[in-house]
């Protein structure tokens, strides 16, 4: 059975299993502590509004600490593993997996709002508290589903693109390759500037945005737009238009090393099992903030951009 105490000795497994140093693990373990004794304080853990008795750990609880507690829901969540392994793993039936899974995700989710680590969500509350101008990157991101038994769904969220069926999401990032704001999750073959178009999110007047030939054609106002030129029909490109578009690839390579960052997450890169209504897009959610706040310990340096 998996225990904190007992991983945490070994750095590498640690980090293979949960995806966070032992370091980064403390630093988010005082904010998810904080939410897990304010949803007790309140509520039992099967959902029921707590009355007198105070929360205490049952005697031969799986997660007996806090830590084994974020420990539990971290690997579940960079494994991807279906519940009946991951429940095993701990030391606990399948159900009782599906019960703790169900109600420490929610809480992780807040401890990095209160970090103020997750991206924005609603484009009318984005573009009212979006920064200053700056340099940003947008790119759709397909994952994989399991295949709806429900043969409208099966068309619906069948990819041609990826021949099988999936979600998309676009991430928007800043500079520095945190994920600033994320749409709602959408069916996978939907085109990506069809997707962007309706998120409806904006940058400050002033921004540069980098893109791919997905985008062909999306434009937001007083922003500069980067995209390399597709080939015309006929002909090649000329050496220049070459050389612009390698430029423009090797900057927007940012959006792509993001996206890897998020989908170190495989909950986020593996075929999702997770059926509960809402997970599938509150977890891409949770992944982003997880690739944020991983950030603040381990920054990636780029050389300066020059737009």
């Amino acid at each position: 059975m998996l225990t904190y105490n007992e991983v945490s000795q070994d750095s590498r497994k640690f980090l293979a299993l949960t995806g966070y140093t032992v370091k980064e693990f403390q630093a988010l373990l005082p904010y998810f502590h904080a939410q897990f004794a304010q949803f007790v304080a309140t509520t039992r853990l099967d959902g029921k509004p707590r009355t007198q008795r105070q929360y205490t750990d049952y005697q031969n609880s799986p997660l007996p600490t806090i830590a084994d507690k974020q420990f539990f829901i971290l690997a579940y969540l960079k494994q991807g593993t279906i519940q009946t392994t991951h429940g095993a793993l701990f030391g606990m039936h399948q159900s009782d997996a599906n019960r703790w899974i169900h109600l420490l995700h929610p809480l992780l989710n807040q401890a990095l709002a209160a970090l103020d680590e997750l991206p924005a969500r609603d484009a009318q509350e984005w573009n009212v508290k979006v920064p200053q101008p700056g340099t940003y990157f947008h790119d759709g991101v397909e994952r994989a589903m399991v295949r709806p038994s429900d043969p409208e769904e099966q068309q619906t969220y069948y990819s041609g693109k990826k021949k099988q069926h999936t979600l998309k999401n676009i991430l928007v990032i800043d500079a520095a390759c945190k994920v600033r704001f994320l749409s709602a999750t959408c069916e996978g073959k939907k085109h990506d500037k069809k997707a962007a178009d309706e998120a409806g999110y904006q940058l400050p007047a002033g921004s540069t945005l980098y893109q791919d030939t997905g985008f062909q054609g999306f434009a937001l106002p007083g922003v500069t737009v980067h995209q390399p030129m597709k080939k015309p029909r006929g002909r090649e490109l000329t050496p220049e238009e070459k050389a612009t578009n390698r430029r423009i690839s090797q900057i927007r390579i940012r959006v792509e090393h993001a996206i890897s960052g998020v989908k170190r997450f495989r909950i986020v890169k593996d075929e999702i099992r997770n059926w509960q209504e809402g997970f599938r897009d509150e977890v891409m959610e949770t992944c982003c903030g997880l690739h944020n706040f991983r950030l603040n310990h381990r920054p990636w340096h780029y050389a300066a951009l020059v737009t």
